[in-house]
């Protein structure tokens, strides 16, 4: 028990309400009765107390198999955000193929995102069967072969499927294909 702090509610009450004081005591003595009284109930030794199963959390899409999670979520959320930016006729293919860029026609095929809006194209490259491995982006206009291509990504270490689907806005509103400055 701290002697001050009870001194200090005396001292309080003597300047103030005698009413306060009275109040503030009951509620004092209330709280120290009710820990008192307090009854603990311990299981019988031969008694196990029963725990809720825990609830299951569904896995996140990012951890869903590389194709499936690029099919049936990254490709679709793509689109309707292109979409919303007020692109139509946005055709998206999600294939394996070689990269199409000058010098890279000797690398293995890696998995792509190949986007056609009307007379621009841009792809990304997955060149892991990864969400988080290495990316990579390139475009072109009018159907001609892209000339370069560019890191995509390289910064975030864990990519999830808003985070993918922002950097792809960006880099292609960084074209200026989505809105003019």
């Amino acid at each position: 028990m701290r002697r001050g702090g009870d001194q200090f509610l005396i001292l309080y009450s003597l300047f103030f309400d005698q009413h306060i004081f009275l109040s503030i005591i009951s509620i004092k003595f209330m709280t120290e009765e009710a820990k008192a009284t307090e009854i603990k109930v311990k299981p019988e030794a031969g008694e196990v107390k029963a725990k809720p199963p825990k609830k299951e959390k569904p896995p996140a899409l990012e951890d869903k198999p590389f194709t499936e999670f690029m099919e049936q979520h990254f490709t679709p959320t793509l689109k309707t955000a292109l979409e919303k930016q007020g692109l139509q006729d946005v055709q998206l293919d999600f294939k394996k193929a070689k990269i199409p860029v000058t010098g890279f026609e000797s690398n293995p095929e890696c998995w792509q995102v190949n986007g056609n809006l009307k007379n621009r194209q841009f792809s990304l490259y997955f060149f892991d069967e990864d969400i988080n491995g290495q990316k990579a982006f390139s475009c072109a206009t009018d159907g001609k072969k892209p000339s370069t291509i560019e890191s995509f990504m390289i910064d975030e270490r864990k990519a999830s499927l808003d985070l993918m689907v922002l950097f792809a806005l960006k880099r292609l509103n960084g074209q200026k294909w989505l809105a003019r400055n």
